[in-house]
């Protein structure tokens, strides 16, 4: 609960060191606080559940969500299974989005299924940095498990500075295929079109109501200049807050800001937690 509204945060990464390809602080964006992030790890470099939880806490959050991602070219592997022991410490307030990539999984549609199996609750592409199209056919497998499972995918849509990203998948337009082929699925659209497609994320965002702008990544004091050309009201009821933990300086000084933002509070309530409780399946936090 923050300031007395219940708080959601969908994107959140905990990487254990020694899976990432990159140095730690280059992958954390250089925002973490040193003396935090001390306190999180152990001395191999794994999330201590407990304090992760406590961090959660103290941020305001009552529900998290932990990305998995397989892109060992780029940022490594963070698989589900390291994720596990940080959602088990407290399934309350962390659950798992689970990830496929075609050049690793096959068949994908049998990994998204192990995985939703082990309490999953979305499903992660990132055609950026597995260097593959959102429209690509080795996918569709997987977009079908989610629809038969009514679990949302999470694409990441926009670019990312990491070596060896494919910033050209990152364009929505692949998307418009997966949603005329897959007529029940959700779309989350991760970092919003973050670069060059804003304008392209609002219009599937406001075109379709199975899809999502969402928040991570993104400076709250500059989404109205990002989204400068759309309906700032209408907008904004197809978002949801999350913040790519630990690339951002703070979980709850992002929630204020973006609060502040919400043409009511109404809309504010339903942007932090409530759009976002829907769209996972999520037990409603208490308000």
């Amino acid at each position: 609960m923050l300031d007395g509204m219940p708080l959601v945060d969908v994107h959140l990464h905990a990487a254990s060191k020694p899976s990432l390809k990159l140095p730690w602080d280059t992958w954390a964006q250089g925002f973490a606080d040193g003396d935090a992030m001390a306190r999180l790890y152990d001395r191999d470099g794994t999330v201590i559940p407990a304090e992760f939880h406590a961090l959660l806490e103290g941020e305001g959050v009552d529900t998290g969500l932990l990305m998995c991602e397989y892109s060992p070219k780029v940022t490594g592997l963070q698989v589900i299974e390291e994720m596990l022991p940080i959602a088990g410490a407290g399934p309350d307030r962390v659950k798992v989005i689970g990830s496929v990539n075609p050049h690793l999984h096959y068949p994908v549609d049998e990994e998204v299924r192990r995985q939703l199996s082990l309490g999953a609750v979305a499903l992660k592409v990132h055609p950026v940095h597995a260097g593959v199209a959102a429209n690509d056919r080795m996918l569709y497998p997987a977009y079908e498990a989610c629809q038969a499972a009514g679990v949302p995918v999470v694409v990441h849509c926009g670019t990312s500075t990491f070596p060896g990203s494919s910033n050209a998948f990152g364009d929505p337009v692949f998307l418009d295929d997966v949603l005329r082929d897959f007529r029940a699925l959700t779309l989350v659209l991760a970092h919003g079109g973050r670069g060059w497609w804003y304008d392209a994320a609002a219009f599937l965002a406001l075109s379709h109501d199975r899809v999502w702008i969402e928040l991570s990544g993104l400076p709250p004091s500059r989404l109205r200049d990002y989204y400068a050309r759309q309906n700032w009201k209408r907008l904004t009821k197809r978002m949801i807050f999350g913040t790519d933990w630990p690339g951002i300086p703070g979980i709850a000084a992002n929630a204020r800001a973006v609060a502040r933002l919400m043409p009511d509070e109404d809309t504010a309530a339903a942007v932090l937690a409530g759009n976002a409780t829907g769209v996972y399946n999520l037990k409603p936090p208490a308000a």
